[in-house]
């Protein structure tokens, strides 16, 4: 997979959900291996990256400015980044990511963040539906349990998303795959 036209969507690492307990691996594991996917997506121009965030529409978790919605240091936005805010469990319902992506010349997503079985399995679906080429990393992802996990992404791998661990897409991409 080439970056030219691809997005890497980061979801939901928020340090509330971060700190959460999840498996295979910790919301920490997850977040260094989304860092580490950013790191190489960020020194290609022709990527995109999009980091998304839960807030409550009722702002009842205080909102984005309370400290817990912040996302965590090594995934935070920098310039020429885009963040969409999501209320929901899918990153596209209600916040223009469509269209944002569409507006960049964007046709493939590569998915990393929390949790597999809810907002990344919903923002995948969302993503073949409307025709995107789906790369869910799964050791950049993680859920309530280990089963939970893998059954997502069985599931995902039937509806159309490929799977790519963290250092075959780094490796895949540098060899120019």
């Amino acid at each position: 997979m080439t970056r030219a036209h691809t997005a890497l969507v980061l979801i939901d690492l928020q340090r509330w959900i971060v700190d959460r307990p999840w498996q295979p691996v910790s919301g920490a594991t997850v977040a260094d291996a989304c860092g580490r996917l950013r790191e190489h997506f960020a020194a290609a121009d022709s990527a995109a990256v999009v980091h998304v965030r839960y807030v409550r529409a009722d702002g009842a978790d205080g909102g984005l400015a309370a400290a817990p919605n912040h996302l965590v240091p090594a995934c935070a936005a920098r310039a020429g980044e885009h963040v969409v805010t999501k209320h929901g469990l899918d990153a596209f319902e209600g916040t223009g990511l469509h269209d944002h992506l569409r507006r960049t010349g964007v046709t493939k997503v590569v998915l990393a963040g929390l949790t597999t079985a809810h907002g990344v399995a919903s923002t995948a679906a969302t993503a073949l539906r409307l025709g995107y080429e789906v790369t869910v990393v799964p050791d950049a992802t993680a859920s309530e349990s280990d089963a939970q996990h893998r059954e997502t992404l069985d599931r995902l791998t039937v509806l159309g998303a490929r799977t790519c661990p963290v250092d075959a897409l780094v490796a895949s991409e540098a060899a120019g795959g």
